[in-house]
Parts: structure tokens; C-alpha cells; sequence
């Protein structure tokens, strides 16, 4: 075996390869979606310590405004440039930016540092989607993505669960400390183990198309906040229509700009593709529903039950037994049968009837209903999320997943902010309201009874006369139960158009096996057998027989 093979060896792709691989990715998959939803079971808690009642919907849109504007950027870097480094960078922003957010100071520190973390995550979902169609076939890749999917279903509890303990035993500050480890961790793991091809860009980068989808990104988010914002802003006020207009315009010039650009970020010609365009209006529906329910079912169970912090958190893992259930089931059976669209079908179908049921939600509703309404919704949730993604990245050729990927993931968190920032807005514009009624009725003054509601937290609602208490538990049910009505047409277009899904064959070449990156399958198999036997036969063979040649080393 001469060095110069050794130096120019392609990578190979064995199973045992995959699956170092996968770890890595597994890692950085929970620390993205932990943080997701660490901080629901802590939000009543951080705003009432922190103040800020009336904008406590920030902490979980700073959160998703920043994932959404980052996703193209690194998806279509990393189609350019290669997603090893990108990967590790994602991490390391999103750890130091936990550390931000434990330390903060005041409730707009934190809100900073929460967009610091998007940054990261945004990275770490995007990549370990597009790796895997890197190094995975797509007609074995839903035995993949289904695991990918059940990561996101623990951290849907697991986050809740965690921050509840925190805010129970701890600090809430604690949310943020647990995600230093784990982020040093999946550093760790990506590095050693994250082996892939390095690239170098061939096309001048289009600087231009991500300021301008950066700034429609966040003229919709304040838009839709600032109109649902009655207190403060509301749909009559200037300020809102000038994020409207700029909206529009970021929209318009995007077009134009990647209508021209060389290598767009996002390319036009990706929405000439009905199978693509189906897949990713159904994220964009779900988003809109799904993050909603999520970041506010906590708060719900907390301040309207009564129920603990850490109990609210317990009371999520039928939805997480569903997601998990369902994702992993789901992907099992596409990579055997080769077939896919049932599955959106039934699960918009699962997720409408759990919504439906929500709408009755109240304080005297039993436990044991609320867990039967979630393990629904995470069925629900299960049999769309990764299958759409496994659809998107199939229909596209293979020098275009990692941007079919980011393009698809993108507009499923327009959907998750404007749900949040929307929904939630709603929902706390309404609370508000009725938390003032209920401390005015209560003989406050008008100043006394706002500066309540902002600082009202589940220590302190223990605390009050059971007459007080009773009227701010009426008030949270109040707010948000009929906000689930609002979410429900939206599950109904996702019902729609899965029925209009097309089915297509998966394809049985991995995305760095087409690109000539890599070699795969029997034949990466055997020349590794080959190296480690000593016959340096794999080594000089597999150069020889790969179009392109990988520093495979580090």
C-alpha cells in the first residue's frame, strides 16, 4: 500500500461507518430540539423572576426567527462548501450561547441570547437531515430518519420535563446549564467522528439572496407580532404596516435577486417541482400547528390544572411514546415497502381529532383524558414529520439535497414562528386581559393589577386567596383552549394536500455515491475488508475507482 493511496482513498461507506456517523448526528439532533421546548415548563417562572408577562411569546419566536432565517444558509453552504465544518460550528455557537443565556441578567439579555442559540440550532437540524441523505440511500433512509424523528419526540418531554425539575429543585437557569455538557459532548463526538468530504465553492456566493430572505424572514415575524399585539401595537399601527411593506418588498427583490444569482440560495427552479412543493406546503401547515401546541400545552397544565412544573413535564410523555412510536414505525415500513404517502394522510387525520379534543380543554378536565389527547397528537406527529423531508430530498437531485433539505425545513419554521407569534399572541394578549379583570375584581388598582399580571408566577398563585386563585386558573383556561380552533384549518389543508402526494420511486444511491464522493453498498464493504486484511488490494482499488478522490484522515 503506497502513501499516496492512502492519502487520495475515497470514503468509503460501510454500515459500521453509517452508524459512527449517526451517532454524531443523533448527538446534535437533541441538543438542537431540546432547547425547543426546555423552556415552556420554565416560562411562567423566568417571566414572572424577569418580568415581562406580555412578552414572554419571544422567548420561544427569538428562538425559532433565528432557526428559520439560518436554515437556507446552511443548507445550501453546506451543498457548496461541505457540512463538517459547518456542523461542528453549529455546535459550538449554539453552547456558547447557552452559557449566554444562563447568566442573563434581565428578560431582554435573554431573549438576545435565546436568537444566539437559533443560529446554531438551525445548523444542527438542517445538517443531520442532509448527512444522512449524504451517506444513506433514500430507500433505506426512513429506518434513519425515523430515530432522527423520535430524538425530536423526547426532546418534546424530555425538554419540558427537564425544565420542569429545574424550576422544582433548582433554577430555571439550570434549562440552559444542562446544554453545556451535552453541546461539549456532541463537539466531541462530531469531531472525531464526523468524517466527510470537503469542498470548495465554484460559483460566487449569493450574499445578496440570504440578506434579503433574512429580512422577509424576520419583516413577517414582527408583522404577525406586532398586529396580534393589542396592548402595545395592534393592526392599526404604523409601525406594524411598515414591517408589512418591508415584508413585501424583501420578497419581491428576493425573487429578482435569485431569478439572476449564478447559484441562489434558494432556487427558483426547485418550485417547478410538484412533489417538492406538495412536501413542503404540508411542513409549512403542520409547523403552523405543531409548535403551537407544543410551547404553550405546558403553561396550560401548569397554571390551569394546577399541576407542577415537573408534573407538567411528566404528564408529555404519552405525546412523546406517540411521536416516537409512530416515526420509528413509519420509517421501518417505507424502507421495506418502498412506499410513503399513506402515512401524511393519516397522521394530519390523527393530529386534527387531538386538536379537536384540545378545544374542550379545561380546569376540571381529567389527567388521564389530557394524556390520552397527546398520545394522539404525537401519532399524529410521527407519520408526517420526517416522511415529508425523506420526500423532499428524493424528488431533487443529489447536488441539491442539502438545499431541497434547508428549503423544505424552512418553511415548515415560517410556519412554526408565525404559529408561535400569531397563536401565541392570542393567547397572551387574551390572558392579559383576563389576569387584569381578575386582580381588579379583586380590589387592586388598575396599576397594582398590571403590575401583578406581569410578575404572576406558579409560586405565586399558590400563594393567593383560594377565591383569587380560582379566577387566574379560569383565566389561563379561558385564554388558551379556543386557540386550538384557530389551528384546526390549517391541519385540514396539510389533509388535503397529502392526498394529493405523489408517490415516487426511492432512490437506492446515497447522495455522496451519486455525487462520485464516495464509494458504498458491497463493494465499500469488501474493500474495507480488504484494507484490513494487509493486501493494500481496497486501498489502490478504490482509488482507482472513484471519479473523486477524499482526504478521508482527519
Amino acid at each position: 500500500m503506497t502513501t499516496a493511496s492512502t492519502a487520495e482513498r475515497p470514503m468509503l461507506l460501510t454500515k459500521r461507518r453509517i452508524w459512527i456517523i449517526f451517532g454524531a448526528l443523533i448527538a446534535g439532533m437533541l441538543l438542537s430540539s431540546l432547547d425547543q421546548t426546555i423552556v415552556s415548563t420554565a416560562m411562567p417562572t423566568i417571566v414572572g423572576q424577569l418580568g415581562g408577562v406580555e412578552h414572554q411569546v419571544w422567548l420561544t419566536t427569538a428562538y425559532l426567527l433565528a432557526t428559520t432565517i439560518v436554515m437556507p444558509v446552511y443548507g445550501k453552504f453546506g451543498d457548496v462548501l461541505g457540512r463538517r465544518n459547518l456542523f461542528l460550528i453549529a455546535i459550538a455557537l449554539f453552547t456558547v450561547a447557552s452559557v449566554g443565556c444562563a447568566f442573563a441578567g434581565d428578560f431582554t439579555q435573554l431573549i438576545v441570547f435565546r436568537a444566539m442559540q437559533g443560529l446554531g440550532g438551525g445548523g444542527l437540524m438542517i445538517l443531520s437531515q442532509a448527512i444522512i441523505a449524504d451517506i444513506v440511500p433514500a430507500s433505506e433512509r426512513g429506518k434513519y430518519l425515523g430515530p432522527l424523528g423520535a430524538i425530536f419526540g423526547l426532546s418534546a418531554v424530555g425538554g419540558p420535563l427537564l425544565g420542569g425539575f429545574f424550576v422544582d429543585h433548582l433554577t430555571w437557569q439550570w434549562a440552559f446549564y444542562i446544554n453545556i455538557p451535552v453541546g461539549i459532548a456532541a463537539f466531541a463526538i462530531a469531531w472525531f467522528a464526523l468524517r466527510l468530504p470537503s469542498k470548495k465553492a465554484t460559483q460566487p456566493i449569493d450574499i445578496l439572496g440570504v440578506i434579503l430572505l433574512s429580512a422577509f424572514t424576520t419583516c413577517l415575524i414582527f408583522f404577525t407580532d406586532f398586529g396580534g399585539d393589542k396592548t402595545d401595537h395592534g393592526w392599526a399601527a404604523p409601525e406594524t404596516w411598515m414591517f408589512g411593506a418591508g415584508m413585501i418588498v424583501a420578497a419581491i427583490l428576493f425573487v429578482i435577486v435569485e431569478a439572476r444569482a449564478k447559484d441562489p440560495v434558494i432556487p427558483l427552479a426547485l418550485f417547478k417541482n410538484r412533489t417538492f412543493v406538495n412536501a413542503t406546503l404540508i411542513g409549512l401547515t403542520l409547523g403552523l400547528g405543531m409548535f403551537s401546541a407544543i410551547g404553550f400545552i405546558p403553561t396550560f397544565l401548569q397554571m390551569s390544572s394546577g399541576t407542577s412544573a415537573a408534573a407538567s413535564g411528566l404528564l408529555m410523555l404519552p405525546m412523546m411514546a406517540g411521536l416516537i412510536g409512530t416515526s420509528i414505525i413509519s420509517g421501518i415500513a417505507i424502507t421495506r415497502t418502498g412506499r410513503y404517502k399513506l402515512f401524511p394522510i393519516v397522521g394530519t387525520l390523527l393530529t386534527a381529532s387531538a386538536m379537536v379534543a384540545m378545544t374542550t380543554l379545561t380546569a376540571d378536565t381529567p389527567i388521564w383524558l389530557i394524556c390520552v389527547f397527546l398520545f394522539v397528537f404525537g401519532a399524529g406527529l410521527g407519520l408526517i414529520m420526517q416522511v415529508v423531508v425523506l420526500v423532499a430530498q428524493n424528488s431533487v437531485n443529489p447536488s441539491m439535497v442539502g438545499t431541497a433539505t434547508s428549503t423544505n425545513n424552512y418553511f415548515r419554521e415560517v410556519g412554526a414562528s408565525l404559529g408561535v407569534a400569531v397563536f401565541g399572541t392570542i393567547f397572551t394578549t387574551r390572558l392579559s386581559e383576563n389576569l387584569t379583570t381578575v386582580f381588579t375584581n379583586a380590589g387592586a388598582s388598575a396599576t397594582d393589577a398590571a403590575a401583578s399580571t406581569s410578575t404572576l408566577d406558579p409560586q405565586t398563585l399558590s400563594q393567593l386567596p383560594d377565591s383569587v386563585r380560582d379566577g387566574i386558573v379560569t383565566a389561563y383556561a379561558d385564554a388558551l383552549a379556543p386557540v386550538f380552533w384557530y389551528l384546526l384549518p390549517f391541519i385540514g389543508l396539510a389533509f388535503l394536500l397529502s392526498l394529493f402526494l405523489k408517490q415516487i420511486p426511492l432512490s437506492d444511491v446515497a447522495g455522496l455515491v451519486a455525487r462520485g464522493e464516495a464509494i458504498g453498498g458491497e463493494e465499500a464493504e469488501r474493500l474495507e475488508a480488504d484494507e484490513r486484511s494487509g493486501t493494500g488490494i481496497g486501498s489502490s482499488a478504490a482509488a482507482e475507482s472513484s471519479p473523486s478522490r477524499v482526504d478521508d484522515r482527519r
